[in-house]
């Protein structure tokens, strides 16, 4: 994949990456099952889900969510290309896979900043022969550089989805807004935002818990009303489409996320609370599980 040689070297991603620190894009691999995370990055998990023991369910059914939207833009709109910043670790059922299965031909650039994140995508995320994905080490707060690099992918003369699933509850509001509108800017009528962001409107007790354990670790950590989520696509004359602003399970939902293996009898006597969550079933889920709103736009 395209990009400058000091992001490709493998001894200076090796020195890029810090175990000391817990980092977002690893603890969201803890909770999806991956193994792409160190001792530091487990203990966050671990007391966030001690917080909140049910909080796995958010950041499951916030991926299913990028799933459900990714399926929708592509099968339904004709989307062909995505942007999709803070990406995370490789998981299952990444974008390119969900949009090209179902239009080949389709392109995607995936962002992110972590060194981790940068040495499994440079081996996970390969298109198929039809479509193209690339991968650009760049951090959302410098959406110039994104961007410049996102052109040598994808074409801004035609729609761009692009995907800010789960990251703008980390930037504060002073550059949350003017990022977003950047971005947004320079995507051609016809493009699509698809966003989600944690809340503490749904039940603020269990988030406010979450939002403690993470902020003790250094991590900004901004909850947003739904009407301060919605100023994300209002603000730039984007279309809200239906539903609207809704918490994540409830947006068209389609009861069809990949179940999980299941383990043979007893052996998850064995493991920690956090080693359990890859076994769950998220149709397992009520209102009171969800913190995240998810919602869809399109640019006129």
């Amino acid at each position: 994949m395209p990009g400058d040689a000091l992001s490709q070297d493998p001894a200076e991603l090796r020195r890029r990456i810090d175990t000391t620190k817990a980092h977002p894009a690893r603890v969201y691999d803890v909770f999806l099952g991956g193994k792409d995370n160190y001792p530091v990055d487990r203990a966050a998990a671990a007391a966030a889900l001690a917080a909140n023991p049910r909080g796995y369910l958010d950041v499951r059914h916030n991926r299913d969510f990028l799933r459900r939207a990714v399926h929708t833009l592509t099968g339904e709109e004709g989307i062909r290309q995505y942007l999709d910043i803070g990406t995370g670790l490789p998981t299952q059922e990444n974008v390119h896979q969900i949009a090209q299965r179902i239009a080949p031909d389709s392109r995607v650039v995936y962002v992110d900043n972590d060194p981790v994140v940068l040495a499994h995508a440079r081996a996970l995320l390969t298109s198929g022969p039809r479509g193209r994905t690339d991968y650009i080490d760049a951090d959302l707060d410098d959406p110039a550089q994104i961007l410049e690099g996102a052109a040598k992918t994808l074409d801004f003369g035609r729609p761009v989805a692009l995907a800010l699933v789960a990251i703008l509850h980390f930037v504060e509001d002073e550059r949350a807004y003017p990022i977003v509108r950047e971005l947004i800017d320079a995507l051609p009528p016809g493009s699509r935002l698809v966003l989600s962001h944690l809340t503490e409107d749904l039940n603020p007790e269990n988030v406010r818990a979450v939002q403690r354990t993470y902020t003790e670790r250094g991590f900004t950590f901004v909850l947003r009303t739904k009407a301060e989520v919605e100023r994300f696509l209002t603000e730039n004359g984007l279309e809200i489409d239906p539903p609207g602003v809704v918490p994540a399970h409830h947006w068209r939902p389609d009861h069809a996320a990949p179940l999980p293996e299941q383990p043979e009898a007893g052996y998850l006597d064995d493991l920690d609370d956090i080693e359990k969550v890859r076994y769950r079933d998220i149709d397992d889920v009520t209102d009171a599980d969800i913190n995240v709103y998810a919602v869809t736009g399109r640019k006129p």
